[in-house]
């Protein structure tokens, strides 16, 4: 692999955050942290989403936009590593906009699933702006920007609830879609005008074509079967050979990329402990943090229908009123972890996070039908999760080498985005074994919401005690 150098990282007189650098983050902000504002957003329209178009298949609202992103990563990456990076988020910014566009003028159900579908290209943008960090700022701004760039979700937990309640209140789910298309029509512009191309390059080569059909095609076939499965029968033949066919795949993917010249993931990276380690243990703590969200906003919104549903009712604007103080602490638990990781182990950040996660939502799973314990219960798991997204970034640097680091980002934000995904799908499996259908719409009951929680606090528990108990060797580079 053929790197060229990043004189920014190198020039002396260039280590601090000047306007310029401060500007580039925030846009390279606003791009990643746009796919939380989204799923933000989705989170708040899909119960009223399903009433309008009689759906009670409404998980797929969100979990196909999940699908896509996994199933485009490899090939985001691998092209961003030969082509550059910023003209790859730049391509994938436009597919965005497009299936934006798409779903805020969709008719009927099957068109959103449509518009969602194509937007879900954006889906690796994430992992690209944190490996442009690495590329365009100095070196030593890297570590404090990366931090800033994943506790860049606790700004949009802040003042994301209140935009989306304004927008949903004011102007329903239609108000909430045209935002998204305004979003990334203002990310398109913002990347185009103001981040600077990426140095660093890979020598081009054939891209790996069957490997990421095989990874992408059978992930996306292994949560298609787990999601539909609960309808088809988990013994069915169609359940059985979408999941046993995505896993075949999945094997497949294995033994193509180790006999090919140039893999789409190069499988040595991945077999190296610093990197296998956190892989598994911040997919599972941080896929658990994002997929409770959709267990959470069926709770809050789905209405309450003595023997039918046990939502909570809330309006948009009053879910945002009680999940502020929350949004503070987010925040807050972001801040700090940006501070703390220059005294403390990030893994032990980490740890900690996943703890304060698992047990806060554990706690909801039993006490969630009162403003106060929403409230009191929601703070504990708010600082976790502010601790967790801010280190995952931080244990990706220290894990790799820098001319690693796109790789990386990609191979951990895939293995997030897909145990997110999984795990969703996995939740509304559980919500609706507790469930009926009324005119095409499915409510949930209490036991329903319950499980779910619990089920997803189970995870972010086992991640957790995967990296306390893991041994891990010596980082590839310290920040």
């Amino acid at each position: 692999m053929t790197v060229t150098a990043v004189p920014s990282q190198t020039e002396p007189g260039r280590s601090r955050f000047t306007a310029r650098n401060a500007l580039i983050l925030m846009v390279l902000m606003w791009a990643a942290q746009l796919l939380g504002l989204v799923g933000l957003l989705s989170g708040n329209v899909q119960a009223e989403i399903a009433v309008h178009f009689h759906t009670a298949r409404i998980s797929w609202f969100t979990l196909i936009t999940g699908l896509v992103g996994t199933f485009a990563t490899p090939f985001a990456i691998k092209a961003a590593a030969m082509y550059g990076k910023k003209r790859v988020m730049v391509v994938i910014t436009v597919l965005g906009l497009v299936g934006d566009l798409i779903a805020a003028l969709a008719t009927n159900y099957s068109m959103l699933l449509i518009g969602r579908g194509i937007a879900g290209c954006y889906g690796p943008i994430g992992a690209l702006a944190y490996s442009m960090v690495r590329d365009v700022l100095p070196r030593r701004l890297i570590g404090p920007a990366s931090g800033l760039l994943g506790g860049g979700v606790g700004l949009v937990a802040l003042g994301g609830p209140f935009l989306s309640a304004w927008l949903v209140d004011g102007s329903g789910f239609r108000g909430a879609l045209w935002f998204m298309a305004a979003a990334s029509a203002l990310s398109l512009v913002a990347l185009v005008v103001l981040v600077p191309e990426s140095p660093v390059r890979e020598e081009r080569t054939r891209i790996d074509w069957l490997g990421g059909l095989l990874l992408g095609g059978g992930l996306t076939a292994v949560v298609y079967g787990i999601g539909e499965g609960a309808d088809w029968g988990w013994t069915s033949a169609r359940t059985l050979l979408f999941i046993g066919g995505g896993l075949a795949a999945v094997v497949g993917f294995v033994f193509t990329e180790s006999r090919v010249p140039h893999p789409m993931i190069p499988l040595p990276l991945l077999r190296r402990r610093p990197v296998w380690t956190m892989l598994l243990t911040t997919s599972l703590v941080g896929g658990a943090a994002y997929a409770v969200g959709t267990v959470m906003f069926l709770l809050a919104l789905m209405p309450t229908i003595p023997g039918v549903s046990d939502g909570l009712g809330f309006s948009a604007t009053r879910n945002a009123l009680v999940g502020a103080p929350s949004s503070v602490l987010i925040l807050t638990g972001a801040v700090a972890a940006g501070m703390l990781a220059r005294r403390f182990d990030a893994w032990f950040l980490l740890a900690a996070g996943g703890l304060l996660v698992a047990g806060g939502y554990g706690l909801i799973s039993v006490y969630h039908h009162t403003v106060p314990q929403l409230m009191l219960l929601g703070a504990v798991t708010a600082v976790g999760m502010g601790l967790v997204v801010a280190t995952i970034p931080i244990l990706v640097i220290q894990a790799v080498h820098p001319a690693e680091q796109a790789l990386a980002n990609g191979a951990q934000s895939m293995a997030q985005g897909v145990t997110q995904t999984v795990l969703g799908q996995l939740a509304f499996v559980i919500l609706a074994r507790d469930s009926q259908v009324v005119h095409g719409v499915r409510f949930y009951r209490d036991a329903g919401y319950s499980n779910g929680l619990l089920f997803t606090a189970g995870v972010a528990a086992t991640g957790t005690a995967l990296a306390l108990i893991l041994p891990k060797r010596r980082a590839a580079r310290e920040l």
